[in-house]
């Protein structure tokens, strides 16, 4: 979400900014419809969206877009690390320190997100695990795919043994009643609107150990990938491409399917299935976008999608304001108001202009207002780019 998106030379993929720009999609789908609702962090599903067409919504966003996109943006942090490390090297500035700084940057804006504006933020976890990234940066490629294979294995396992065992039954009465005044609470004005996102803090930290083992593996296979230079030429891994798409359409989708069916994050068994496939599912995402960015008849769609993906953190910021503006006492104050139905065509119409007013925006200025103010932390320097690399085209 905040890495390059550069060759070792500098200049732009605008294919893996197209990817990110692909994984906003998902992410606004899944977090929309967590701002629409009071229940979203009690375990239940809401009470009061309970017609066919509401369910069927709720179903499709669990299928497509709930734990894919996020490891989506994750595998794309890991790659991303690799080409800022060649970077540094180019530079010949130390890396470490840089990085450091950027991920301390990463984790105030996260608390400072989850506090504000959306207690489900992602980045502040993002930072901790950019720690172990940074440890073992000199991993072999072969030995971080091993790794991250068994840590989705060990996720799965876990959350299979944690579902039987029952520790964290939902109690439905507790959950309904939590619900319900989760829902007042963010209607109500700015001190209590802040108030119930600093008592939902401790879930937004806890995914660090729910979300965390799935988004480091992706962190690994994208460092693995990114060492060998996976996605510089995806036209030269056709094959490797065709081979997970018909591998990972199949049994993705097969779990998506049943992770939907059965609840979803609603029900623990079924998110095992979701944990065990959504890799699957995400790396035939990908496989699917980078053969599909290579057509020209989709060029315009791609280069939309590509100048969202450079803007990617000040996207994902500005969705949260917006969806706060829309949903809770900052603003109209429509949590639990608007129907799933009409939540989805929202997302999609924010979607939609914000890679408008990306692409604009980029046409004035090299770096997203956001992306800006990380670089000027990371160098040290209000200058967006290092001063031995002020010739350079590479870009956050």
């Amino acid at each position: 979400m905040t890495a390059d998106g550069a060759t070792g030379s500098g200049t732009r993929l605008a294919h893996v900014d197209a990817l990110r720009g692909f994984a906003l999609l998902g992410i606004l789908a899944v977090n929309m419809a967590l701002f629409s609702s009071g229940f979203a962090f009690t375990g239940i599903a809401d009470p009061t969206f309970n017609s066919w067409a509401d369910d069927t919504v709720e179903w499709i966003i669990f299928f497509l877009f709930t734990m894919k996109f996020y490891l989506l943006f994750s595998f794309l942090f890991g790659y991303s690390f690799t080409l800022q490390m060649d970077s540094a090297e180019r530079r010949g500035s130390p890396f470490k320190p840089a990085f450091l700084r950027r991920l301390a940057a990463l984790f105030v804006l996260g608390i400072a997100h989850a506090v504000l504006l959306f207690p489900g933020d992602i980045l502040a976890t993002y930072a901790i695990l950019g720690l172990i990234l940074l440890a073992v940066r000199n991993i072999r490629p072969r030995t971080a795919m091993i790794v991250a294979c068994l840590l989705i294995v060990a996720t799965t396992v876990a959350t299979v043994l944690v579902g039987l065992s029952g520790t964290i039954a939902t109690d439905p009465a507790s959950a309904l009643i939590e619900g319900a005044r989760s829902t007042e609470a963010l209607r109500g004005n700015a001190s209590q609107v802040l108030s119930e996102h600093l008592k939902t803090l401790p879930w937004s930290l806890g995914t660090l150990v729910v979300q965390g083992p799935l988004a480091l593996a992706s962190f690994l296979i994208g460092l693995a990938l990114g060492k060998h230079r996976a996605l510089a030429d995806p036209a030269a891994h056709g094959q490797v491409l065709r081979m997970l798409q018909w591998a990972g359409l199949p049994i993705g989708l097969s779990g998506a399917l049943i992770f939907a069916s059965f609840g979803g994050t609603h029900d623990t068994l079924a998110t095992t299935v979701g944990y065990a496939t959504a890799p699957l599912l995400t790396a035939a995402y990908v496989a699917t976008a980078l053969r599909a960015f290579s057509s020209p008849r989709i060029r315009i769609l791609t280069d939309f999608l590509a100048a969202g993906g450079r803007m990617a953190l000040t996207n994902y910021l500005t969705q949260s304001l917006v969806c706060a503006l829309i949903f809770t006492g900052l603003g109209a104050g429509l949590i639990g108001k608007l129907r799933p139905g009409t939540v989805l065509l929202l997302t999609l119409g924010l979607f939609v202009a914000q890679l408008l007013v990306s692409r604009l925006w980029l046409r004035l200025f090299r770096y997203g207002p956001v992306e800006w103010l990380l670089r000027a932390v990371t160098y040290g320097s209000w200058s967006p780019t290092p001063a031995a690399a002020q010739t350079s085209k590479v870009a956050t």
